[in-house]
C-alpha cells in the first residue's frame, strides 16, 4: 500500500507538469499575433494586392525598393539608397546585398538566394504583362523604361517628372518576386507565395485561416541590432460577421481589430470617441488621420439643371453641420472637412476657410438661384448605398431646413460604382482613399484629362486654370513650391464646388493591452515586424 506522501508527491508532480504545460502554451501564445479578416483574401500574389485584405497579407510577405514609415515618409527597403536626376525623370536605386528570398526548392540546392536588380526587372515586367492582368499596372503609366545596370543597381526612367513616384513604389504591387518560383508550373504562386518579407507562408485554408511564420533570414534589425521580426507567427481568421470578430477580440481570442462598424461602435466607444470605461483595463485605442476623404460629388455635365448651378452647390456645402455629423454619426471618429479635398494627415494639408455651417448664407444662395432661374422647387436626387443611409438621411433633413428637397436613392455598392463611372447619377456619395501619400492623388479627381470612365474625374469638372496649376505641379521639384500649388488648386475646387467634402476619416485601432509597438499610419497599413506581445 502506497503512503500518503507518495500521493502528495504524485499530485505535486502532476500540478508542476500541468503548470509547465500552461506556461509553455502561454509563452507560445505571446509570440503569435492574431487578427480577423471579415472579407476573404483573394490572392497572396502582390500583383493582385488591390484591396486591404490582400495588401495587409502581402505586406507581411513581401518587400519593395522603398517603404513608408508611420509618418508616411519614404524610407529605404531593399534599396539602401537612390539618386534622382535634376529634372526628376531618372531614378537609380542601389540595392542591399543581404536580402534573401524565403526558402523554396525552386532555388536549387541552397533553397534560397539573394535579391538582385534583375529580380526587379522581372517583377516590373510582370506587372506590365497583359497576360498577368494585374490591377496594379497603372503604377507604371508614367514609366518610360527600366533596366538592370548591374546586380546592385536598378534604373527607372520616367516620361516626365512625377513628384509622387517614390510613394507609388512603396505600394505592394511593386514588390520583388522570384522568377524561379513564379514560373514553376508545379507552384500556384497565388496560394504559395515566396517573398522576402518578415514572415513566410505556412498554411492557407481559404475562408478559414491563414498562418505565416517568422522569416529567420529577414534582413532588417532594430536600433539595438536585434533581428526583426520579434513575433514567431501571424494567424489570420476569416469570420465574415464583424460583430463575431469583435466578440472574439473582447474575449481575448484576437489581438487586434481595425476600424469601427455600426454593430459595435457604441458598445466600445463613447459618443466623443473615447473607450467605454469597462474596456479601459484590457484594451488600447490608437487613432490618427486616415488618408480618406468622404465626399458627395456632382456630375456637372449631367441632366440636372439645379446641380449645374454653382449657387446650389455652394448652398448645399454651407447647409449642414459637419461637426454634428461627426459627433452623432461617427462617434467622433473623423475631422469635419471644412477645408478642401486634401485630407488632414498629408504634409500639404492646410486648414483654410472653405465651407463651415452657415444656414443663412445657404438660404440666400438658394433664393438667388430661384430668382435667377425661376425654378421655385429644385429637385435633387442623392445616390448612395445602404451603409451610408444614416448620413444621407441626416443631410436630407438638414437641407430641408434651408429649403431644398433632396431625395435619397439606395443602390447596391457595385451598381453605384458603375453608375458613377458612366455618369448615370447626377449627385452621388463617394470616398477617395489615397493610393500613395501625395496630394496629387486627390487633385487628379478634377483634372480634365481624367474624365471618367477612363479616369477618376467622376464629376467631369473642367477648369483651365486648375489644369495649368496641375501640370505646373508635375514639373515642380521643390517640395514646398509644389505644396503651394496643391493648396491653390484645392481652394479653386472649393470655390467652384463640384463636390461636398464631408469629413476626413480617422484610423481607429483597438488592441489588447499586451500588444506593444503596433503603430498607426495614414494609409492604415498593418506592419507587424516590430510588434511584441508582453506576457499576460
Amino acid at each position: 500500500m502506497k503512503s500518503l506522501s507518495y500521493y502528495i508527491s504524485l499530485f505535486c508532480l502532476t500540478l508542476t507538469l500541468f503548470s509547465c504545460k500552461k506556461e509553455a502554451e502561454s509563452d507560445r501564445d505571446n509570440l503569435v499575433f492574431r487578427y480577423n479578416e471579415d472579407a476573404n483574401i483573394t490572392s497572396l500574389d502582390p500583383a493582385f494586392s488591390k484591396v486591404q485584405t490582400n495588401i495587409w497579407a502581402c505586406n507581411h510577405l513581401f518587400n519593395g525598393l522603398v517603404q513608408l514609415d508611420d509618418k508616411l515618409n519614404v524610407q529605404p527597403d531593399i534599396a539602401k539608397s537612390w539618386t534622382i536626376s535634376d529634372e526628376g525623370t531618372t531614378y537609380q536605386f542601389t540595392l542591399r546585398n543581404d536580402v534573401y528570398f524565403h526558402k523554396n526548392n525552386s532555388f536549387g540546392k541552397d533553397s534560397t538566394r539573394t535579391v538582385k536588380s534583375e529580380d526587379f526587372n522581372y517583377s516590373f515586367n510582370r506587372i506590365l504583362d497583359e497576360k498577368v492582368a494585374s490591377p496594379g499596372r497603372w503604377i507604371m503609366q508614367n514609366v518610360a523604361s527600366f533596366k538592370t545596370i548591374n546586380d546592385s543597381v536598378f534604373e527607372i526612367k520616367l516620361h516626365k517628372s512625377f513628384p509622387g513616384f517614390l510613394g507609388l513604389l512603396s505600394m505592394k504591387y511593386a514588390s520583388v518576386v522570384p522568377k524561379e518560383v513564379v514560373e514553376n508550373p508545379e507552384i500556384d504562386f497565388r496560394s504559395n507565395p515566396i517573398g522576402t518579407g518578415p514572415f513566410q507562408f505556412k498554411l492557407w485554408e481559404e475562408n478559414v485561416k491563414l498562418v505565416l511564420r517568422k522569416n529567420p533570414l529577414y534582413f532588417e534589425k532594430d536600433i539595438n541590432g536585434e533581428k526583426l521580426p520579434y513575433l514567431e507567427a501571424v494567424a489570420i481568421t476569416f469570420l465574415p460577421d464583424k460583430r463575431s470578430g469583435f466578440l472574439q477580440f473582447i474575449q481575448g481570442k484576437l489581438d487586434f481589430i481595425s476600424g469601427l462598424d455600426p454593430s459595435y461602435k457604441d458598445e466600445i466607444l463613447t459618443q466623443r470617441g473615447t473607450l467605454q470605461d469597462k474596456y479601459k483595463n484590457d484594451i488600447n485605442l490608437i487613432t490618427g488621420p486616415y488618408l480618406n476623404t468622404e465626399y458627395l460629388g456632382f456630375r456637372l455635365d449631367g441632366t440636372s439643371e439645379a446641380i449645374k448651378n454653382k449657387s446650389i452647390r455652394q448652398a448645399m456645402n454651407y447647409g449642414f453641420d459637419r461637426k454634428k455629423l461627426i459627433l452623432y454619426l461617427r462617434n467622433g471618429m473623423g475631422t469635419p472637412a471644412t477645408s478642401g479635398m486634401i485630407p488632414d494627415g498629408l504634409p500639404s494639408f492646410e486648414a483654410f476657410e472653405g465651407y463651415d455651417y452657415n444656414p443663412e448664407k445657404a438660404i440666400s444662395l438658394i433664393t438667388k438661384y430661384k430668382q435667377e432661374t425661376g425654378d421655385k422647387n429644385p429637385k435633387i436626387f442623392l445616390s448612395t448605398n445602404a451603409s451610408y443611409i444614416d448620413i444621407a438621411e441626416f443631410l436630407q433633413r438638414e437641407w430641408q431646413k434651408i429649403g431644398l428637397d433632396v431625395s435619397v436613392d439606395i443602390n447596391p455598392p457595385s451598381t453605384l460604382r458603375q453608375a458613377i463611372s458612366t455618369g448615370k447619377v447626377s449627385f452621388f456619395r463617394a470616398s477617395w482613399i489615397a493610393d500613395y501619400p501625395d496630394a496629387e492623388n486627390y487633385l487628379s479627381l478634377f483634372y480634365s484629362k481624367n474624365f471618367a470612365p477612363n479616369g477618376p474625374n467622376y464629376t467631369h469638372f473642367k477648369n483651365e486654370k486648375f489644369d495649368k496649376l496641375y501640370e505646373d505641379a508635375f514639373r515642380e521639384t521643390d517640395v514646398e513650391k509644389r505644396y503651394k500649388l496643391y493648396r491653390e488648386m484645392d481652394k479653386l475646387i472649393m470655390e467652384e464646388a463640384p463636390v461636398i467634402p464631408l469629413f476626413y476619416d480617422k484610423v481607429a485601432r483597438f488592441s489588447r493591452k499586451e500588444v506593444q509597438n503596433l503603430g498607426i499610419n495614414g494609409l492604415n497599413m498593418l506592419d507587424l515586424k516590430r510588434v511584441k506581445k508582453a506576457k499576460k
